[in-house]
């Protein structure tokens, strides 16, 4: 059991959807307070369905079953990509903040496409 636990947090794209969590905690803490239960909320919520719809399809037994819970997290990447547009909309931040956290949006969309790949692979 430990073995299992251990390889989904050695995968690059857990790693990578773990910074982008971490990204979008730090981007979001200086947001307007009345921002609190919304785009913030929803910003972090996203943020965090992405590692964790990894690990959950990591374990999970059968690849097609594990399939379902990476193209959750790939949706929350898009929906993430989105309020994070929003907020630059809004001023809540600067365009370096956008283009950095929109590269570790990307990275972590190409790698989690790869996994993806990967594990229809192994369903045909």
């Amino acid at each position: 059991m430990e073995n299992d636990k251990k390889a989904y947090v050695d995968l690059d794209v857990w790693k990578e959807a773990r910074l982008l969590a971490n990204d979008i905690y730090n981007a979001t803490k200086g947001f307007p307070k009345d921002e609190l239960f919304g785009l913030v909320s929803q910003m972090r919520r996203c943020a965090v369905s992405v590692p964790s719809n990894i690990a959950e399809g990591c374990g999970r037994n059968h690849p097609k079953d594990s399939i379902q819970f990476f193209f959750v997290a790939r949706g929350s990447i898009y929906e993430l990509e989105t309020q994070l547009y929003i907020s630059f909309d809004q001023n809540y931040i600067n365009e370096t903040t956008l283009k950095s956290v929109l590269q570790k949006i990307e990275t972590t969309r190409k790698l989690l496409n790869g996994f993806i790949k990967y594990y229809q692979q192994l369903v045909k």
